[in-house]
């Protein structure tokens, strides 16, 4: 069993649709050793029902600090994400409270337009940013494993597209020639912060199971 210690509002979460993602970004079906979505489950779902205070310091703190907190209550294997933005000229704000930032209740439409009109007058070369995603795996033994996947661009100067969430409308892909609300959800699996993160980690379980 795979517990889901995904606490954001996101509209997607990891455990329980992992090894899907992983399979269909990498075209293949994902068995590590008997471990497929049909084992995997939410929180909910496993029903359990915990407050998880976020005080890391780093991405890879938090995601270890909610992926230990329901390990300590389960018999299996917790996976656990953090994400957020980081923007270079406002010293990598908002960071790990990306989804507290001006507080979790204000719309991303409001914390968009405040990003932006922070970087007012401020050059392309300087608007650098990237989405940063950390996944932990805690596993019944104790051992633990954490990775990072991200996606570099820049902060554009309006919002643009329609398709994401949260940052998406203002962060600008330079490789791609688009913002990332305007990638399809297939791209966006691909090329995101998340979707490398999954993929590390797909290659961190397999690498455990393969050594059992």
């Amino acid at each position: 069993m795979i517990i889901d210690a995904h606490t954001h509002t996101y509209p997607e979460t990891i455990a329980k649709r992992a090894i899907e993602k992983l399979e269909k970004n990498s075209g293949t079906k994902a068995h590590t050793n008997g471990v497929q979505s049909g084992l995997m489950a939410s929180m909910k779902e496993a029903g359990i029902s915990v407050d998880i205070v976020e005080d890391g310091k780093t991405f890879e703190e938090n995601a270890l600090i909610k992926a230990r907190a329901i390990a300590d209550q389960v018999d299996a294997i917790v996976l656990a994400d953090d994400s957020g933005l980081e923007i270079d000229y406002l010293n990598k704000e908002p960071g790990i409270y990306s989804a507290r930032y001006m507080d979790e209740d204000t719309s991303y439409d409001i914390k968009n337009a405040n990003l932006i009109e922070r970087l007012d007058g401020v050059p392309k070369e300087k608007r650098t940013a990237r989405f940063v995603c950390a996944v932990a795996a805690v596993f019944p033994d104790g051992s633990e494993k954490v990775v990072r996947g991200t996606i570099e661009g820049y902060i554009g100067w309006e919002p643009e597209g329609e398709n994401g969430f949260g940052y998406d409308p203002i962060f600008y892909l330079p490789e791609y020639q688009c913002y990332s609300a305007e990638l399809s959800l297939e791209e966006k699996n691909k090329l995101s912060h998340r979707g490398k993160a999954l993929r590390l980690m797909k290659e961190r379980l397999h690498e455990s199971f393969n050594c059992q």
